[in-house]
């Protein structure tokens, strides 16, 4: 165990102290008790592979072993298979800067967007501050990590690209400074790692980036024998995205038997809309999608069609 400073009973992980996998056999970087804070800092989710001068000639360049590394694990004192790891998100200090893109391959819509795009975003003001799209479009940051999890029970390695019951990622924004999070401990220790800040993100995520940021995560972790969550459960830190629910919100919504293609045709909708109303470019369109526009399943009980609903907040909008 090296590396490693302890101020009190605060555990602070470096950012190198990362590991590419979910796997149980990966040693575990320290001990805590349960119910202490640990201190985080993180990469991107790119790992170090982007900058504030970065172009778009360095998406090209991504070298995929590297993204969505997790920093950790975390042994954590009394924590048996059965428990549950309660997580609480105690701060989030994104970096100044960030990034969204879209990278060829990947992202909902990947065989439309072929060609890849980057922003660079500045961040103002930490964690309550804003970051501005393009002139009259500005972003209120809600600061959350994409990666937060448990080792998995099953023999390893597993990508760390997808979500599963014991955490992983999973992307979900509500996972702001205050909220709890409850993951089902499926190995002596819980295990716990986390990585891939996000300064904001649309509920979808849909081109695949969010506005991806180093982050400085403190987090409490505590045993829990008293509840049993099968898969994770959160509490939000108050009402859902209070920062953009404060105007209109404008909607196109995608119809269809298969849930996944309608959620393709309400994304191309949004992307025409903003397109045609604010005169963005497509590449533009679906990176804004990816940042600000949530999802929602409206209808799923009278098939065979589904209805899901792109929703844009129009309080971002000057």
């Amino acid at each position: 165990m090296t590396n490693i400073q302890k101020s009190g009973r605060t555990i602070h992980v470096h950012r190198n102290q990362r590991h590419a996998f979910w796997d149980h056999s990966v040693e575990p970087i320290d001990t805590i008790q349960s119910g202490e804070i640990v201190e985080f800092d993180l990469f991107d989710s790119a790992g170090g592979q982007f900058g504030p001068t970065s172009t778009v000639e360095d998406v090209a360049k991504l070298d995929f072993a590297l993204v969505d590394h997790v920093n950790g694990p975390i042994y954590v004192e009394g924590a048996e298979p059965g428990d549950t790891l309660e997580v609480e998100i105690v701060d989030l200090q994104p970096a100044t800067w960030g990034w969204t893109a879209v990278i060829p391959g990947f992202g909902l819509l990947a065989d439309e967007f072929t060609e890849p795009a980057l922003k660079i975003w500045q961040l103002e003001d930490g964690a309550d501050g804003w970051a501005e799209f393009a002139p009259g479009i500005r972003i209120p940051l809600a600061p959350f990590c994409g990666e937060i999890g448990l080792a998995p029970a099953a023999p390893g390695p597993h990508s760390t690209i997808p979500p599963y019951r014991h955490g992983g990622n999973m992307d979900t924004k509500h996972l702001t400074k205050g909220a709890h999070l409850y993951l089902p401990i499926e190995v002596q220790g819980a295990l716990y790692s986390m990585g891939d800040g996000h300064a904001a993100q649309g509920d979808g995520e849909v081109c695949g980036t969010a506005i991806e940021a180093p982050m400085h995560a403190t987090v409490r972790l505590t045993v829990r024998k008293d509840i049993q969550v099968q898969e994770p459960q959160f509490l939000t830190s108050g009402p859902l995205t209070v920062r953009t629910n404060t105007a209109p919100y404008y909607g196109t919504d995608g119809i269809g038997p298969d849930p996944a293609e309608a959620t393709r045709n309400a994304v191309r909708h949004m992307i025409d809309h903003l397109v045609r109303t604010y005169g963005l470019s497509r590449n533009d369109a679906y990176m804004l999608c990816s940042v600000v526009v949530d999802l929602k399943l409206c209808e799923v009980v009278d098939m065979p069609n589904w209805l899901v609903a792109a929703l844009l907040p129009l309080s971002i909008f000057s």
